[in-house]
């Protein structure tokens, strides 16, 4: 097994770019121009480079400590057909338009055992030696032994669940956006920021009752098997109002007339139902609610409670500029979170707290042009380093979980967030994935102009976690990767997933940016999470898993800790032509059949094939369908 150092060195500055609008509906991305890019191309999606664009509604864009383990050898052909591995400086090659709705494989039989009476043994741990399947387009290899570690369960996440449809057995929920970064619990008062006239109003629901806006949301997640993220507003000002008058500014003396003060800690004994005559709103007090709204969040890891630090503080001075009209500097943020981390977790000791919250790259870097980022360099290692002392300091861990948002900036005729799914744009989104973590890949992107070497999102992430506070976990709770009902979207989703389990993300959350249905997208969730329609699952143990050729397939396999002989994998074809895999396993004991669950052309959901008889041990051929998704569950 060749094995890769994660302790690579950074070269320049992380440059990341995104946005974040919220009134539950939409979200849009563009670099701001800042000395560090100013010579570079930004996105060209129309929006001015000096401001970030004015999001409309649908929007929302996580990973715990990556392991240390081998990443897939990149064996592919010089001569593939789809984008290549080695650093892009063109449009990937084109390829032909995907078959919708490919025709059924026909299942491969492995050619039959000569002679073969005792499946050899290896000499590690027992471990059966697989058979030879047979020559294949593509070989992949599975060693259940091998690159062992956990899959948190908080990777498959939305942040626009319906819990009896599209999210059905996912596992996590964020209540997040711009709209709760004025929420005010008490009143359910909240201010829609740019994404709509900066007006005061009850969009989120909830009438009157202190918290019910996100009462109501947490308990449906629970009520379906699943945890919750809640922003804790940090800003320092909440609503006070929900008088839909437009502009608040259009009030005299708006900031005290239109808003209240919001403090990290009440000083004073709680009070439930708070006092609404105070004119001010405690976020421990607004803790201390949940928390008794939700005793059993601190014991049932299934549906839990995790605090989130607002929401894309990088972009307040544009998308709250009536509360917060100056840009944030590092040391603001860095004592916002210590200050409101010290309230949560004096009511919940035991309390996971998320931050910052980028909205994107540029955000990473200089927490987009902060007025003290030349003072102190790199956004992400100055919160880490500074969170760490701040640990010292407390006796106690204040930041638990490393949060960003991720939406890719890679184009083929268009950013592949667009809903655009023709050739190029298809292309591009399929070997997006790759950006978060493959050292051979670069994308066509103004991030990769910039920095001029690969992305290799978590693993550069990871990296300062281990120089500046290690034991952090990490976490994506925006992301999108487009084509929301096109397979080339759930290629994309499919193979994000299978990286977030295999690489160590501790919690993601889907943000639904595109105008479409996304059936595409969540049916690739059902790949790893409901993929017989029986609540068939992905295990939760990652093992070592390695295709031959990592552009035209991705493969992340996996088995249950209760059941180590319960195993699942799944395979992506992202070519537009038929792929055979050959297939070998290394395991303890020998399979005798597999499973497989489908997923092509314009399928809304897994469908089973014919099921294989393996004749040679522990290995198989199989074929994959143009552009497919293919579950396996083998069997003993």
């Amino acid at each position: 097994m060749q094995r890769f150092v994660w302790l690579l060195l950074l070269c320049g500055a992380l440059v990341f770019v995104q946005c974040d609008g919220r009134s539950p509906t939409e979200k849009n991305e563009d670099p701001e121009s800042t000395q560090e890019i100013a010579q570079q191309e930004a996105p060209n999606d129309g929006s001015p480079q000096d401001t970030p664009q004015e999001l409309t509604s649908s929007e929302e864009r996580q990973v715990e400590t990556l392991p240390t383990e081998s990443l897939p050898t990149d064996t592919s052909p010089q001569d593939s057909p789809t984008t290549e591995t080695t650093p892009e400086t063109s449009e990937p090659r084109p390829e032909s338009t995907p078959s919708e709705g490919s025709a059924e494989p026909t299942p491969e039989r492995s050619p039959e055992r000569t002679a073969e009476t005792t499946p050899e043994i290896s000499p590690d741990q027992s471990i059966l030696i697989p058979g030879d399947p047979g020559q294949g387009d593509i070989a992949i290899e599975i060693h259940s032994q091998r690159d062992r570690k956990p899959i948190s369960p908080y990777i498959y996440g939305t942040n626009q669940p319906d819990w009896q449809g599209k999210s059905r057995n996912l596992t996590l929920m964020r209540l997040g956006g711009n709209r709760w970064t004025a929420y005010n619990w008490e009143n359910n008062a909240s201010n829609a920021g740019s994404d709509y006239f900066h007006q005061n109003d009850g969009y989120l629901g909830g009438g009157d009752t202190p918290g019910e806006a996100v009462r109501s949301h947490v308990q449906k997640a629970h009520q379906a098997g699943a945890s919750a993220i809640v922003t804790i507003p940090i800003v320092g000002y909440v609503s006070a109002d929900k008088t839909p008058q437009g502009d608040v500014q259009n009030t005299p003396n708006y900031l005290q007339s239109r808003f209240h003060p919001s403090l990290p800690q009440k000083g004073a004994a709680f009070s439930l139902p708070p006092s609404k005559t105070d004119n001010k709103v405690y976020q421990d007090e607004f803790v201390h609610w949940l928390n008794k709204t939700f005793p059993n969040a601190t014991t049932d890891p299934t549906r839990t409670l995790f605090y989130s630090l607002d929401n894309e503080p990088d972009l307040w001075s544009h998308t709250h500029a009536r509360i917060h009209p100056n840009p944030v500097s590092y040391a603001e943020i860095v004592q916002k979170a210590v200050d409101y981390a010290k309230g949560i977790k004096a009511v919940v000791p035991t309390a996971l707290v998320f931050g910052p919250v980028n909205y994107g790259w540029m955000g990473y870097v200089n927490l987009q042009d902060a007025p003290d980022a030349r003072q102190h360099g790199d956004f992400l290692d100055y919160y880490l380093k500074e969170l760490q002392k701040a640990h010292q300091q407390a006796g106690k861990r204040l930041l638990d979980v490393l949060d960003v948002h991720w939406y890719p900036e890679a184009r083929g005729t268009q950013r592949i967030t667009e809903d655009t799914t023709d050739t190029a744009n298809a292309n591009a989104r399929i070997q997006a994935p790759r950006s978060l973590w493959d050292p051979n890949y670069q994308e066509q992107s103004w991030i990769t102009q910039v920095i001029q070497q690969p992305i290799r999102l978590l693993p550069r992430l990871m990296d300062k976690i281990n120089a500046s506070y290690p034991g952090t976990k990490l976490a994506i709770t925006e992301y999108y990767y487009g084509g929301g009902a096109h397979i080339s979207g759930a290629l994309a989703q499919a193979d994000v997933l299978g990286i977030f389990g295999k690489y160590g993300l501790f919690a993601a959350t889907l943000w639904e940016l595109g105008q479409t249905d996304h059936r595409a997208i969540y049916a690739a969730f059902a790949s790893y999470r409901n993929f017989d329609g029986n609540n068939g699952r992905f295990g939760d143990i990652s093992i070592f898993s390695q295709t031959s050729n990592t552009t035209d397939s991705s493969v992340y396999a996996s088995t249950d800790a209760n059941n180590p002989d319960r195993m699942v994998f799944v395979i992506l074809n992202k070519t537009t032509r038929t792929l055979t895999a050959s297939i070998k396993i290394s395991h303890t004991s020998a399979f005798q059949k597999a499973l497989v669950y489908r997923l092509e052309g314009t399928l809304t959901a897994p469908t089973a094939s014919p099921t294989l008889s393996l004749s040679t041990t522990n290995a198989f051929l199989l074929s994959l369908p143009a552009r497919s998704i293919l579950t396996v569950l083998m069997q003993k």
